[in-house]
């Protein structure tokens, strides 16, 4: 079986996008777009050093750029305080008793929690906001009044 340099550009596309699948790994994405740069290249009739030297510039440049994009979006917050992974963060809940230790019980979605005082200050009675959610113990902070 005789392959031709566009056949071999196309294959070593499809592995990258198979590891990318199976590992998460978005830079393979990119290479990949780099073997298909280098597959169009074989196409148009450019020999292999132009191809390989297209797929080169391409892949190299998108993996380039999309490590530059992620460098400069804003890091999400960690998962135990962000309300985009749990809708928790951000609700109400009422402390009536505050213990030594800075722990307390509530009741909270039908059940008991134990609630950790996140807030400055000493922990005082009364409404209190959701601020983190680690394993089965609320971390919360007083609520302000606008």
């Amino acid at each position: 079986m005789d392959w031709s340099d566009s056949t071999l550009w196309w294959v070593a596309a499809g592995v990258l996008v198979a590891v990318e699948i199976s590992s998460g790994t978005f830079y393979l994405l990119m290479l990949a777009l780099g073997c298909a740069a280098g597959a169009l290249a074989a196409h148009v009739g450019l020999g292999g050093a132009a191809q390989l030297t297209t797929a080169a510039l391409v892949g190299g440049g998108a993996t380039a750029a999309w490590h530059v994009r992620r460098a400069r979006s804003p890091r999400s917050a960690p998962t135990q305080s962000n309300r985009d992974v749990n809708l928790d963060i951000g609700e109400t809940v009422h402390v009536d008793v505050w213990g030594a230790d800075g722990l307390a019980r509530v009741d909270y979605r039908g059940t008991g929690w134990t609630v950790r005082y996140a807030g400055s200050g000493t922990p005082a009675s009364g409404e209190h906001t959701i601020v983190a959610v680690q394993g089965n113990h609320l971390s919360v902070a007083p609520t302000r009044r606008a």
